[in-house]
């Protein structure tokens, strides 16, 4: 599995304008929503249950919302970054800047649980963390993705 199967250039934020975790995930919804031609507040209410049952901020800065929706067809990633950071009930209590949403249809356990282990992989080399929150622009952040995609 590729990331960028499953990730579109245009589903990458650069700058989440979001400060709570709510507003963070709106976006996220919206941008997943908006290009597999979904409503984003289905997506938004899952991922709130989601959240209920334990933070999908694991820690280091980093996010990784999911959750499996009715409406959704396929596998869908959306990915963003806080340059401030928001408090997102992460882990280790410190604020989260880099956030992956994936979002499954209900029946595909088996692609859903790869695709998060070869986000989480990729987001524990500290040196790709460093270098996505440093890139300019959606553009070089989706390039750093892509230059890492056939390593895990």
């Amino acid at each position: 599995m590729k990331l960028l199967d499953i990730l579109k250039p245009t589903a990458v934020i650069p700058e989440l304008k979001g400060k709570h975790k709510k507003e963070v995930l709106e976006e996220l919804c919206h941008v997943v929503a908006e290009s597999e031609k979904l409503k984003p507040e289905p997506l938004l209410n899952v991922l709130l249950e989601r959240e209920k049952l334990g933070s999908t901020g694991i820690g280091d800065g980093i996010a990784i919302p999911h959750g499996k929706c009715r409406d959704c067809r396929k596998l869908t990633i959306a990915c963003g970054r806080s340059l401030e950071g928001v408090d997102f009930d992460s882990m280790d209590g410190k604020p989260t800047q880099l956030f992956f949403l994936l979002v499954a249809p209900e029946d595909s356990a088996g692609i859903h649980l790869k695709a998060l282990a070869k986000i989480s992989r990729l987001l524990k080399d500290s040196g790709f963390r460093q270098k996505f929150m440093a890139a300019r622009d959606a553009r070089e952040m989706y390039e750093l993705i892509s230059a890492r995609d056939d390593d895990f």
